[in-house]
C-alpha cells in the first residue's frame, strides 16, 4: 500500500508554477499588477531572449520594507486581504500570494525595493527555493524584480516555451492590455535594449491612439452609461472598421483586463444586425461594479471571471453598446432612418458584403430611396434560353459557301435539376430556368460550399494544391502573428500558403492555395495566422479543421456585385448538381429555392 506523504514546499510551489507562470508574459503580468496595486505612476519593462532569459520590472511604488522581503517570495504570503470577506471584494490585482513564490521556484529570482522611511534599499536573491540574506542595496524608491533563466530547472516544462519572438509577443501584448487599463501610468517597454513602447501617462482615448493608432479612434465611437452602481466606458469601433480577428478586443472589469463568455456574447449581439459574420469588432471597454458583485477568484491567472447577476450584466452592456453603434457622433444632425427590417430583404444576412460597393445600403445609410429602387438585370441576352451553343443556333455555311439556317437549340431542362441560367439579379441572386419553373440561387452562399467541399477533399490527400503568386503580397502583421508565421511552416505548406517575414512587422505570400482568389490573400492568411496562433498547428488540423477551411472558403467565393456571365453562372449550377449538402451553405443557411410554374401562375392569376 503506498503511503501518503507531504510534499516539499520547493515542488509545490513548482506544481503551482505550472499554472501561475505558464511563459514569460505570465509572470509579466503578475509583476505588472503588484507594481500597480503598489502606487506605481511609472513603470519599466526590460526584456531578454523574449523575457525567457531576463524579465525585469521597475517601478517607483511604496516599496517594501527590508523586514518583509523575506515573506514576498513565501507562497500565500500577501498584502492585499487578510480575512474571507476581503476576499469576497478584493479590490486589488493581485491577492492570491502565489505569483513571486511560483517564479521563485522556477527561476532566479532577485527583488530590491526601498520604501519612504528607508535610508537605502534592500536586496534579496532566491534559487531553486532557497532564499539569501537582506543585504544594502542601490535603488531609488519604489520595487525592481528581476527573473532569469526561467524554467532553468524543470527542463520538461522549458522545452515547451516558442521562440524568442513568439514570447516577446506574448509579453507585449501582455503590456498593451495593463497600459490599457491604467492609461495615468506611464510605461516602458524594451526588448534585447531596443525601446519597443514608451507610454506617456494620458487620458483613455490619447493611451488608445498610440497603442492602435489613429485610424481606431477616428472610426470609433464613445461608449459610456452609468446605470446606478454599474458604469460601463470605453470605445467602440464602427462596422467599417472590423477585424478579420479578435486581436483588437479588450474588456476589463474593474480594471483587470478579462475574457467572459456573457460579456462577449453581449457584445457580438449588439453587432450582430450590422458586422458581417465573418468579420470582427474591435473595441476596448471598461466595466466598473462593485467588487463584491463580481467574483475573480475563478482561475489562478485571474482572466475569468464570475458575475452574481450575469443576465443584468449582460443586458447592461448589450443595451449600452447597441445605442451607441445605432447612434454614431458625426459631427451632423442626426437622419431618421427606416428600420432596416422593414425594407430589407428577408435574406439579408446571408449575403457577403465584403470588399465590395454593395448595391444595397447598410450601416448609417438612408433605406428610403429603396421604395423606388430599379431591379437590375445583368443577363447577357435578352432571350431566356441558355446560348452556351451560340455557334450552333448561327447560321451554318454549306461547303458551298451558301448559308443555312438552323433552328434555335432549346436546352433539355430535363437533364440538370437546376436548369440553366437566364440572369442574374441585384449582383446577388442566379436566376435560372428548369422544367419545373424558377430556380434563384444565393450565389455567394452556393460557391462557398462547393470551395469548401473541395478544400476538404483536396485537404484530405495531405496539402492543399500550391499557386506561386508572379508578385508576392506583402502586408503589415503584429508581433505575434509574424512570429507564428516562421513557427509553423509546416502547417502553413500544408494548408498551401508561401509565407514569409520581410521585416519584423511584415509578411510577404509568396504562394497560396490555388482555390483562392489573390484579391483575398492577405485576408486569407490572416485568418490562418489568427487560428495557428491561438490553437496551434496540431488542433487547427485536426479539431477546428472544417472551421478553418470554411473561412478560406468563404474568402474564395464570388462576392455581391461580381458580375457573372451565363457560361460562368451554368458553371455554379453544374458544380453544385455535383456537390455534396450543396443545398445549404457552409453556415447552414439554404442556398437555392424553387419556384413552381403552378406557384408563379396562382401569383398572377392565371385560369381564374
Amino acid at each position: 500500500m503506498a503511503n501518503i506523504q507531504l510534499l516539499p514546499d520547493l515542488l509545490i510551489n513548482q506544481i503551482a508554477a505550472g499554472e501561475v507562470i505558464e511563459r514569460p508574459a505570465s509572470a509579466l503580468k503578475e509583476l505588472l499588477e503588484n507594481s500597480l496595486d503598489a502606487g506605481a505612476s511609472e513603470i519599466i519593462v526590460q526584456l531578454e531572449a523574449g523575457g525567457i532569459k531576463l524579465l525585469r520590472v521597475r517601478d517607483n511604488g511604496c516599496g517594501i520594507a527590508s523586514e518583509q522581503l523575506p515573506l514576498a517570495l513565501m507562497r500565500h504570503a500577501t498584502s492585499k486581504i487578510a480575512t474571507l470577506e476581503e476576499l469576497q471584494r478584493v479590490a486589488s490585482m493581485g491577492f492570491r500570494g502565489e505569483a513571486l513564490a511560483s517564479m521563485a521556484a522556477v527561476a532566479q529570482v532577485r527583488l530590491t525595493s526601498r520604501n519612504a522611511d528607508a535610508a537605502h534599499a534592500w536586496q534579496i536573491e532566491t534559487m531553486d527555493g532557497t532564499q539569501s540574506i537582506a543585504a544594502p542595496a542601490a535603488h531609488e524608491e519604489g520595487t525592481s524584480i528581476e527573473m532569469r533563466d526561467l524554467y532553468f530547472n524543470t527542463p520538461a516544462r522549458r522545452k515547451f516555451l516558442k521562440s524568442e519572438k513568439t514570447e516577446f509577443a506574448w509579453c507585449e501584448e501582455v503590456f498593451k492590455r495593463i497600459a490599457l487599463s491604467r492609461p495615468d501610468v506611464a510605461f516602458s517597454l524594451q526588448h534585447n535594449s531596443r525601446v519597443v513602447l514608451q507610454l506617456s501617462s494620458h487620458d483613455l482615448a490619447q493611451r488608445i491612439s498610440a497603442i492602435f493608432g489613429d485610424e481606431f479612434s477616428q472610426h470609433a465611437v464613445p461608449v459610456e452609461r452609468q446605470l446606478v452602481n454599474l458604469h460601463l466606458y470605453g470605445i467602440a469601433a464602427l462596422p467599417a472598421y472590423s477585424r478579420s480577428s479578435r486581436d483588437e478586443q479588450y474588456f476589463f472589469v474593474n480594471g483587470r483586463f478579462v475574457r467572459d463568455k456573457v460579456l462577449m456574447h453581449a457584445v457580438r449581439q449588439a453587432y450582430q444586425d450590422i458586422l458581417h459574420h465573418q468579420r470582427h469588432p474591435a473595441f476596448v471597454l471598461f466595466i466598473e461594479l462593485p467588487p463584491e458583485q463580481v467574483d475573480v477568484n475563478v482561475h489562478p491567472a485571474k482572466s475569468e471571471v464570475r458575475f452574481r447577476e450575469s443576465q443584468g450584466i449582460h443586458q447592461f452592456v448589450f443595451h449600452t453598446l447597441q445605442e451607441a453603434l445605432s447612434n454614431p457622433k458625426t459631427g451632423t444632425e442626426s437622419k431618421t432612418f427606416a428600420k432596416p427590417e422593414v425594407l430589407m430583404p428577408l435574406r439579408m444576412e446571408s449575403r457577403d458584403y465584403t470588399n465590395t460597393q454593395d448595391s444595397l445600403p447598410r450601416g448609417n445609410n438612408s433605406f428610403t430611396h429603396l421604395q423606388q429602387t430599379r431591379i437590375p438585370f445583368s443577363a447577357a441576352q435578352q432571350q431566356a434560353t441558355y446560348r452556351l451553343w451560340e455557334a450552333q443556333t448561327e447560321n451554318e455555311t454549306d461547303q458551298s459557301g451558301t448559308a443555312t439556317s438552323s433552328p434555335p437549340f432549346t436546352p433539355q431542362l430535363s437533364e440538370h435539376p437546376l436548369g440553366y441560367a437566364i440572369a442574374q439579379l441585384s449582383g446577388i441572386y442566379i436566376l435560372a430556368q428548369n422544367e419545373n419553373g424558377l430556380i434563384v440561387v444565393d450565389m455567394h452562399a452556393a460557391h462557398e460550399r462547393i470551395v469548401y467541399e473541395k478544400l476538404k477533399t483536396s485537404l484530405d490527400g495531405q496539402q492543399l494544391a500550391t499557386q506561386p503568386l508572379l508578385i508576392a503580397v506583402t502586408f503589415q502583421a503584429e508581433a505575434l502573428d509574424v512570429a507564428t508565421a516562421e513557427e509553423e511552416q509546416p502547417a502553413l505548406t500544408k494548408l498551401g500558403f508561401d509565407l514569409a517575414p520581410l521585416s519584423p512587422t511584415t509578411l510577404a505570400i509568396r504562394a497560396m492555395p490555388a482555390m483562392l482568389k489573390q484579391a483575398h490573400a492577405e485576408a486569407a492568411a490572416r485568418e490562418v495566422l489568427h487560428e495557428l496562433r491561438e490553437f496551434g498547428a496540431s488542433r487547427a488540423l485536426t479539431e477546428r479543421r472544417n472551421q478553418l477551411l470554411a473561412t478560406l472558403a468563404c474568402h474564395s467565393a464570388v462576392r455581391a456585385n461580381q458580375q457573372l456571365s451565363l457560361p460562368e453562372m451554368n458553371s455554379i449550377l453544374r458544380e453544385m448538381e455535383h456537390t455534396e449538402r450543396a443545398d445549404q451553405c457552409n453556415h447552414g443557411r439554404p442556398t437555392w429555392f424553387q419556384i413552381s410554374l403552378a406557384e408563379l401562375d396562382a401569383m398572377f392569376m392565371r385560369g381564374q
